[in-house]
């Protein structure tokens, strides 16, 4: 009888914990609940460190948000690395030729108050933004996480989107490499691969999937060495 009634309620246990978890596999996390439902979010898994998981934010940038997930639902990023990493800054990713010269040949809007468009979102640790040359229009689908707050970048870069999950990833991250210079340049061979990106929450509230710089970091063109004239 005292087995039974172990089982039942060990039964009852994951009945209670499987609705507040995501689908796991491939090294994700199973029992992360998301703070916010009701937004998108994604997880970003990079290869030999593990799981970052970010909301997004379309009431504030909504182009870049969209441009993001269409991306992520492409596997546009999947393989990519993070080819620009600067302690207490940011980490950059999402070039093509890993070198910060390309984009997905799509140029967005640049959702930043410095181009005439209302973002209140902040450059602090754990922000997502998207890197941009120095045309205000020439993001695309490289975009950087902030490892340190920089309010310098406010007003200039549209931030779209917060870690939630997995900072001590990103820390990770940047501790793993060696800058060969102020800009933050790596070895190729010491670029951290985004092994994938998947949406992990379509904003509707039932936690579900889609588809279930200079050495004083003033000046980002800087946070994307892209030309805006190069075809992206």
């Amino acid at each position: 009888m005292f087995k039974k009634c172990l089982m039942l309620l060990v039964l009852l246990g994951f009945v209670l914990v499987l609705p507040g978890c995501r689908s796991g596999g491939g090294g994700r996390t199973e029992d992360f609940e998301l703070p916010n439902p009701d937004l998108p979010a994604v997880s970003i898994y990079i290869e030999d460190h593990g799981e970052i998981i970010a909301e997004l934010y379309p009431d504030y940038a909504p182009i870049s948000v969209q441009n993001f997930i269409d991306l992520v639902e492409d596997g546009f990023y999947d393989g990519l690395t993070f080819h620009r990493i600067i302690e207490g800054f940011m980490m950059q990713g999402g070039c093509p030729y890993g070198l910060g010269i390309g984009g997905s040949g799509t140029n967005i809007t640049g959702e930043f108050s410095d181009n005439g468009i209302d973002n209140p979102l902040v450059h602090v640790r754990g922000t997502l933004s998207m890197a941009r040359g120095p045309d205000y229009d020439s993001a695309s689908s490289q975009f950087f996480i902030m490892h340190g707050d920089s309010p310098h970048l406010d007003g200039g870069y549209a931030a779209f989107g917060q870690v939630v999950y997995g900072m001590d990833v990103v820390d990770s991250v940047v501790d793993s490499v060696t800058q060969l210079d102020a800009n933050g340049t790596l070895d190729e061979d010491e670029h951290p691969v985004i092994r994938d990106i998947q949406v992990i929450n379509d904003g509707s509230g039932s936690g579900l999937g889609a588809d279930d710089s200079d050495a004083d970091d003033s000046d980002v063109d800087d946070a994307d060495d892209t030309d805006p004239d190069e075809d992206e």
